[in-house]
């Protein structure tokens, strides 16, 4: 049975309804300016290591195709653009370069990633949040050294799980390191155990994503 239209609202209403709307509008807009953020501090380093972190709404991303007049090869770490999106939690990857990740496909195409966690989820079900790549697909996986700030290839890079450091998120997460004893160094002062790539199991990123799961919307 077809359900018949609602009838069309009279002026008087229309201006009330107007009037809802603008006003809700303008509440959200003041309740996103005003949403608080915090410093990721890294210990030891220079006010220039101090990012505002500010929180994100989860959308779906698509992959960025490679920009020939770039002057970059297809296979090489790329640049993070401020407009990039991870494709796990929809966040800006830029805003906290010390955390991101990306992975370079055999197309052209990258995906940036908002930090190891995030990374982690991905790489066993790259179909659901890269609809048409696979994991055939991928050419390289990159992380940052949240020491220096380099491009590390994900699966030589080490990483700290259990510290008391906060991703852009605002949860546990999987700082990583170009070097073991840098990775050594930061465990000793901020707690945590360290691993290789190959140690960071299922288990671990089923721990961590738990939590995050209320901050995120579901991609399905």
């Amino acid at each position: 049975m077809s359900q018949s239209l609602p009838p069309p609202l009279s002026a008087p209403r229309l201006n009330r309804r107007r009037w809802l709307w603008l006003g809700g509008g303008a509440v959200l807009a003041a309740g996103a300016l005003g949403t608080a953020t915090r410093r990721l501090w890294w210990p030891g380093a220079g006010a220039g290591n101090m990012l505002d972190v500010p929180a994100d709404v989860c959308v779906v991303s698509p992959p960025i195709a490679h920009d020939p007049a770039s002057g970059l090869a297809p296979d090489v770490p790329r640049p993070i653009p401020a407009a990039a999106r991870c494709p796990v939690c929809g966040m800006y990857p830029a805003r906290s370069p010390r955390w991101a990740a990306q992975v370079l496909y055999r197309d052209g195409h990258v995906h940036f990633f908002d930090s190891p966690i995030d990374l982690f989820q991905f790489l066993p079900d790259v179909a659901r949040f890269s609809p048409g790549h696979g994991q055939a697909d991928i050419l390289s996986v990159w992380v940052t050294d949240a020491r220096g700030g380099d491009w590390v290839q994900a699966d030589q890079a080490w990483y700290v799980h259990g510290s008391d450091a906060l991703g852009p998120m605002r949860m546990g997460d999987l700082p990583a390191f170009a070097q073991r004893d840098e990775a050594e160094e930061f465990a000793s002062r901020r707690g945590g155990k360290v691993l290789p790539f190959g140690a960071v199991t299922p288990a671990i990123v089923k721990s961590l994503s738990v939590e995050r799961s209320h901050a995120l919307h579901d991609h399905h």
